[in-house]
């Protein structure tokens, strides 16, 4: 993909993002506390990534169960750590209250140069079993990225090193593989706990 294209890419998917954002917050269902339900379900673009255990991660990867999908990476100092632990302990409760349907934890890499499958695979598993790491090229991670929105640029830093700002939103995406809500930060367990057996009833 081309710079002018995937600039194009970028600001067609943010434009996207925002327009379904300002819709989900008219019409929201008025029992949901924290989430934004999008009112006509997004499908998912179509891309190729790589999961920890090196096999192929594309939309349909994400049909069959309710995903939780965090744009992250493993560098990260606080914010990513913070918001899958905050994912896990809402999964915990949910288990705990014998709630039928638990979602998958995601963790999309946004920084593919150092996230390789098994730095994923090592990071997803601290936060408990059957999560998602996904990462891959970053061409097709871009084409992901810009569909639903998601902001991430790598910053320089000294020598070196580097960070990477990006987008702290949870996308939810339901069984027929669609984008379908979002959580946007401050993320606490008490907003997945109340939100998403709303939104998991209502698909």
């Amino acid at each position: 993909m081309s710079a002018r294209n995937l600039i194009i890419a970028i600001v067609l998917g943010s434009a996207l993002a925002a327009g379904i954002f300002v819709a989900a917050r008219m019409n929201q269902p008025a029992a949901l506390q924290h989430a934004f339900a999008v009112p006509i379900p997004q499908p998912l673009p179509a891309f190729t990534l790589i999961d920890q255990n090196g096999n192929a991660v594309t939309a349909d990867t994400f049909r069959g169960q309710w995903d939780l999908v965090f744009f992250g990476f493993t560098n990260c100092p606080d914010i990513c750590p913070t918001t899958l632990q905050i994912l896990a302990n809402a999964k915990r409760a949910f288990i705990s209250a014998k709630i039928e349907v638990t979602p998958r934890i995601v963790l999309v890499s946004v920084d593919p140069e150092r996230d390789t499958p098994e730095i994923m695979g090592k990071y997803v598993d601290y936060f408990g079993d059957g999560n998602l790491g996904v990462s891959g090229e970053l061409a097709e991670l871009t084409k992901f990225t810009a569909a639903l929105g998601i902001y991430f640029e790598k910053m320089p830093a000294e020598g070196e090193n580097y960070s990477v700002n990006h987008s702290a939103a949870v996308l939810v995406i339901n069984p027929q593989g669609e984008f379908s809500a979002l959580f946007s930060a401050p993320h606490d367990v008490s907003n997945y706990i109340h939100d998403l057996p709303i939104l998991m009833g209502a698909d």
